[in-house]
Order: C-alpha cells, then sequence, then structure tokens
C-alpha cells in the first residue's frame, strides 16, 4: 500500500491549520494513499507563546476535528494527527488521533511528555497511562506512537510484540544540538529494533526541524523530506516485513520480558 506523510508550519490559528491538513489530505488521497501521519500538536503554534496549543485545545467533536472529518468522509484514507484536547482546568491531553470514513476510529494518549532539553510538557499536559490497540489498514498492523515516545524502544517494541507491522508518529520534534542527529537515528533504531515499517510526520518552521520520514523494516530511509512544508510517499509491503523478520528474526531471538530474562 501507499503510506505518505505531510509536513506544514503550524499557524497561530485553528482553522488556518484545518484548511491545511484537508488540503494534504485530498492530495494523499488523490495519490492513491491508504495511510497518511501529520504532525503533533496541529490546533495552533505560536514561536512567542509555547503554551498556545493546550490555551486552544479542542474536545474530539470540536470545529477543527469536525473539519478534517467532513473531508475524511469523501475517501478511504487513514489519517493520524495530534491535538490537545482539554482535561481540567488550564491543562489538556496530547492526544493521537485516527481518523477514517469521516469518524475517530482510534485515539491515544501520549505516554511520554518532553520534560527534557529544558522544557517540561508536564507542566501543563496529562500524561496517558495505556498503550494503544493496533489498527488495521488495508490489512497491515499499525501501531501508535507521538513524538518524544521515539526515545523509548520499550513502546515501540511492545507494539510490535502485539503483532504492528507498522509505525506511526507524530511529531513536533524540537531544533537544538544534535537533535537532528538523534531524529534520524531514533527512527532507523527503532524500525530495526522492531522490523517494522515507521512512518513519522514532523512539524516544520522556527521552532521545529520538519525532515518527516518514511524507514522501511531493515532502517532504510526511503522517502524523506527536508525543513520545508512537503508531502512524501513510500509504497510498504507486509511481505518486506516478514522477509526482514525472516533474516532477522529478532523478535523470536529476545531473552528479556522487561528488565528480566526470559
Amino acid at each position: 500500500m501507499i503510506v505518505a506523510a505531510g509536513q506544514f508550519v503550524v499557524t497561530p490559528d485553528w482553522q488556518t491549520n484545518a484548511r491545511t491538513c484537508v488540503a494534504l489530505m485530498a492530495q494523499a488521497a488523490h495519490q492513491h494513499a491508504s495511510l497518511l501521519v501529520l504532525p503533533e500538536a496541529l490546533l495552533a503554534r505560536d514561536d512567542a507563546d509555547p503554551h498556545l496549543s493546550v490555551k486552544s485545545a479542542q474536545a474530539l467533536d470540536g470545529g477543527f476535528l469536525s473539519l478534517l472529518c467532513e473531508e475524511s468522509r469523501r475517501n478511504a484514507l487513514t489519517t493520524v494527527l495530534t491535538i490537545h484536547v482539554p482535561s481540567t482546568e488550564g491543562r489538556a491531553v496530547n492526544t493521537l488521533v485516527v481518523l477514517r470514513g469521516g469518524e475517530v476510529i482510534a485515539q491515544y494518549a501520549k505516554l511520554h511528555l518532553y520534560d527534557a532539553f529544558s522544557m517540561q510538557e508536564s507542566a501543563r499536559v496529562d500524561a496517558g497511562h495505556e498503550i494503544a490497540p493496533l489498527i488495521d489498514v488495508d490489512g497491515m498492523r499499525v501501531g501508535l506512537m507521538t513524538c518524544y515516545d521515539l526515545r523509548f524502544p520499550e513502546l515501540a517494541l511492545a507494539l510490535a510484540l502485539q503483532g504492528a507491522e507498522l509505525l506511526v508518529l507524530p511529531a513536533a520534534w524540537v531544533r537544538g544540538p544534535l537533535k537532528e542527529m538523534h531524529w534520524s537515528t531514533l527512527l532507523a533504531a527503532r524500525a530495526l529494533d522492531t522490523t517494522c515499517y515507521v512512518v513519522a510526520s514532523g512539524e516544520c518552521g522556527n521552532k521545529n526541524i520538519g525532515q518527516s520520514r518514511i524507514i522501511d523494516p531493515q532502517g532504510v530511509t526511503v522517502a524523506a523530506a527536508a525543513e520545508a512544508p512537503q508531502l512524501i510517499f513510500a509504497d510498504v509491503t507486509a511481505e518486506r516485513v516478514a522477509q526482514t523478520r525472516e533474516k532477522l528474526p529478532v523478535l523470536r531471538n529476545r531473552r528479556f520480558a522487561g528488565p528480566q530474562l526470559l
């Protein structure tokens, strides 16, 4: 099947961002993609106000997702992105949503909050507590992750052990010394750890690096974007996953269950 990752600069206006998402969805569907991954925290972003996305949080039945669901009804595309959903007063949950057929068919609350590199996502965001069930896209099993989750191999491995063949990762990867190297290295590492495809979308702009990637189960980058808005595509197959797992059976060869030897 054809998969896509789209990146763009999130603006302070949620309606502008929704129109951009709708346009990317239409382009991906026109190119016969089955799966589209968009970046993290798409409601609103402002370099002068790091909390704007939380302040702009919307319910799943709010105006932002209503516009995207309207576009989703027009095709068979599965679209993945994250928005902030209100929780308690002044706080929100960084929520990954999966859209198909005009409905939210799955959601996942980000487990690992970005309390690193002098930032503290947990100051206004509540962490999730559960690994999301796998979803099916054209017969391939897909695991859900968000941004900073990438640094925790246990999550990717848990999804692969449940049967994932492809991992999706909406992200807003913050610029900084060595951060681009971390991004590319970790994406390849998670693909190799799990022998899964990885489809990662990164928000671009002044603060975040962009650099969306589609990685195959042997850690090879098969499609990549730079720092500018772009929509990338790649063809992925369950056969490639099976062939890789036959040659490189790391999931079968494991001798650890969590911190304990099997």
